[in-house]
């Protein structure tokens, strides 16, 4: 089966702009094919506006995402792998959807059979605890 990330994505951008919200991508810039300004990655990451007056020629694809924008009064254009984009989510309300960053938890195993739950630790063991998410209001 192909990866349902580039559908989500869609829906999810289809959800955010039917409700008049501001779509925002946050991609992991250290990904191989991605092509940004360097300019505006920070910590291997950049958030972008995909609100459709921000970008021109949206193409949210199958494989890639690209589009127009500019930066700095520069236009560029950007390209990045679908396997890359970790959150698409509305600006002023944090909604949205968050994606495995390794690119591996949207499709089964090759084989047919469904992942094994993951185990719980012994009573003895501890937890790991999780960090708090890492999306960020950027203006």
């Amino acid at each position: 089966m192909t990866s349902n990330r580039p559908y989500l994505l869609r829906a999810i951008y289809d959800w955010i702009t039917d409700n008049d919200l501001t779509p925002y991508v946050l991609i992991d810039a250290t990904r191989e094919g991605v092509k940004v300004p360097p300019q505006v990655v920070k910590n291997g990451q950049v958030v972008l506006n995909l609100a459709m007056r921000a970008v021109a020629n949206l193409d949210l694809g199958n494989d890639w995402v690209s589009f127009q924008a500019r930066f700095s009064g520069v236009s560029h254009h950007i390209h990045v792998p679908v396997q890359a984009v970790l959150a698409l989510y509305a600006q002023e309300n944090g909604q949205g959807m968050m994606f495995p960053a390794d690119g591996n938890g949207d499709t089964p195993p090759p084989d047919g059979t469904p992942p094994s739950p993951p185990l719980d630790p012994s009573p003895d063991e501890e937890k790991p605890r999780r960090g708090g998410a890492h999306l960020r209001v950027v203006k």
